[in-house]
């Protein structure tokens, strides 16, 4: 059985607002993750209460800057800092910022919209009717319509 999860759509200048009433509300947080989009970033932050999730989500243009929420949970800023390492998002006010050394890597923010393009989705195909098969096909020649 799975537990109930709510994903709850916000604009990003509300997720400190959000956060500090789920932070008195009891919630802890579970994680923070980043997905590159075409042209932006999906940001997922999920808390918990007794086995029930909550997922804020919003997205960002690469220029976009983010508020940290370590004030509020201090766990945070290892996945702030990870998003800024590895995305090269701009995350502001982290309590404990590395300044982009957390990880090393051989490509410099290697999950970003530029070093890690995503493909357009495919575009549907239009659909054909299906050719009937050849037994219909000769019935329907030899049939003709019936004269009176």
């Amino acid at each position: 059985m799975s537990e109930p999860q709510e994903i709850i759509l916000i604009e990003k200048n509300n997720l400190l607002g959000i956060v500090s009433d789920l932070f008195a509300e009891g919630y802890r947080l579970v994680q923070i993750g980043c997905t590159t989009l075409q042209s932006a970033y999906e940001l997922n932050y999920s808390f918990d209460k007794e086995y029930h999730f909550k997922n804020l989500r919003f997205t960002v243009a690469p220029e976009e800057e983010i508020q940290s929420i370590s004030v509020i949970y201090p766990n945070a800023f290892l996945y702030e800092n990870e998003i800024h390492d590895l995305f090269g998002l701009t995350i502001k006010n982290i309590t404990i910022d590395y300044q982009g050394k957390l990880y090393r890597t051989a490509l410099k923010v290697p999950f970003s919209i530029e070093n890690c393009p995503v493909p357009e989705p495919p575009k549907p195909k239009k659909e054909t009717p299906p050719e009937p098969p050849e037994s219909q096909k000769q019935n329907s020649a030899d049939t003709k319509p019936q004269e009176d």
